[in-house]
């Protein structure tokens, strides 16, 4: 089935620690008793409590049973979908900004609404990573390198990858989301290497190293409303940047009429960050003017 997060607290972690370096390669069946469901930062979890206890391989009987069904159900056990189960909060751009503001604030994800107002221009679209780890290749002295000295890799094929920055706004805020990888084919329905590579068939003589403009199928997602998947990373929290990371692209829902959203309003975790639906209702009906002039001046 899916993989899941597990966080180790206290006793629970060290007992982990040190099994773990006592063994001569990597367990593969961990059993932790008496762990906490709960979710953490969006994304559903297992916590160790002050009773539970680590065990790894033979250790006890129930994983060394485990262990024979996994040597006798390889096929099965292979199948593992290593998508990690998660449910971000929803929550406006302002309900984001607030987030971050806070002190006791950890990395999380967040699932916002918003419209693409631009892509910001002044700043390349894509990158050219490693076709390995897809860590940064720089240009070396006779071809590509690995920026990432744990790669290995002294030559590397060089791949086109998205790195694209947007505006973005919704009836509460604007902000800048920077788009990766596979949310970017995601966004557009194509690899950033696919664009890459039409635009110099397209433009023939012209220099591998030329900087490719802005590809229409960037350009033609401003104005329309899509579902991000953001993560609130360190650098945000330590102020280093406001520039918020998008992690997945989602279509957006089909609206659900007023009175259902007041009905069904799910309840706040945190007074500080989400309102109730009826406050949603309420916020969008004060800012529907505003928002509609705001789309006039971006299109």
């Amino acid at each position: 089935g899916p993989v899941m997060k597990l966080y180790l607290w206290d006793k629970a972690a060290s007992d982990f620690c040190e099994k773990f370096k006592s063994y001569g390669s990597t367990p593969r069946v961990l059993l932790v008793t008496t762990v906490n469901p709960k979710h953490l930062g969006g994304t559903l979890a297992l916590t160790s409590m002050v009773s539970s206890r680590v065990f790894m391989d033979n250790d006890v009987q129930p994983s060394r049973d485990y262990l024979g069904w996994l040597s006798s159900n390889s096929d099965l056990a292979n199948k593992i979908n290593a998508e990690v189960v998660t449910k971000p909060e929803t929550a406006t751009l302002e309900e984001l900004f607030a987030y971050i503001k806070q002190e006791t604030a950890k990395v999380a994800w967040f699932e916002c609404t918003a419209t693409i107002d631009d892509v910001l221009w002044g700043f390349a679209w894509y990158y050219i990573s490693c076709g390995g780890c897809n860590s940064k290749a720089v240009k070396g002295p006779n071809s590509l390198i690995c920026n990432n000295k744990k790669c290995g890799k002294s030559y590397v094929t060089g791949v086109a990858q998205y790195l694209t920055r947007i505006s973005v706004y919704d009836k509460s805020e604007q902000a800048v989301f920077v788009i990766f990888g596979d949310a970017g084919k995601e966004l557009t329905g194509k690899h950033a290497s696919e664009l890459v590579a039409s635009y110099f068939e397209a433009n023939e003589g012209v220099e591998a190293d030329h900087c490719v403009p802005v590809p229409q199928a960037l350009l033609d997602t401003i104005g329309h409303t899509y579902r991000f998947i953001v993560k609130v990373s360190y650098h945000n929290l330590s102020r280093k940047t406001q520039t918020i990371t998008v992690t997945k692209i989602l279509p957006p829902a089909t609206p659900q009429p007023i009175a259902s959203l007041e009905e069904h309003a799910v309840p706040s975790t945190s007074d500080d960050i989400l309102k109730t639906g009826g406050d949603r209702v309420r916020q969008a009906s004060e800012s529907l003017e505003s928002a509609e002039a705001k789309r006039c001046k971006s299109g």
